[in-house]
């Protein structure tokens, strides 16, 4: 093929792929920083982003048996949805693993990113702050992390260490 060949052909991919993304869909509008704050919630395991609030277990019992218990059952049992107590040291080589928030979980950080994020499953982002903290401590009480009377709260969240936490390696994520 001659050189005359070669960019001719080449003219001509380049005016198609001009043309191409001109005529290109439109889809969607920007979005404003406003409408993206509500969903932009998200805590890691060093707690950053922690909203104010407070709560303790006895605080966290009642609202888990009127939001929680009719998925996790009674003390978080499970059933019908899992079961948040129990399987301590069932990770060990050789037994059976039983996920649970006592035995796998590694921060109490994404636990409280997870339960305000996403419970209760019915009403998501339903929980106030301060009952986020005390369910959050609920389940942390009943998993024997932290006695019933402790408090939890922005400063005191990401100071709790689970059991599981040397488990997992963390993911280093960019700065936002």
């Amino acid at each position: 093929m001659s050189m005359l060949k070669h960019l001719a052909a080449g003219a001509a991919v380049i005016a198609l792929t001009a043309t191409a993304s001109a005529q290109a869909p439109k889809f969607g509008q920007p979005i404003a920083p406003a409408d993206v704050a509500p969903w932009d919630i998200s805590i890691g395991p060093d707690g950053a982003g922690l909203p104010p609030g407070r709560g303790t277990a006895a605080q966290g019992e009642a609202i888990y048996a009127a939001k929680c218990q009719a998925c996790h059952g009674e003390k978080g049992a499970g059933r019908p949805n899992d079961a948040l107590v129990g399987g301590k040291g069932s990770l060990e080589a050789g037994k059976a693993p039983v996920k649970t928030v006592g035995s796998y979980w590694p921060y109490a950080t994404t636990l409280f990113d997870y339960i305000r994020r996403a419970m209760p499953f019915t009403e998501s982002k339903a929980l106030t702050n301060d009952e986020v903290y005390a369910v959050s401590a609920y389940v942390l009480s009943l998993n024997e992390i932290i006695g019933k009377d402790e408090v939890l709260d922005a400063q005191s969240l990401p100071k709790v260490r689970m059991p599981n936490r040397e488990g997992f390696i963390p993911f280093p994520r960019s700065p936002k």
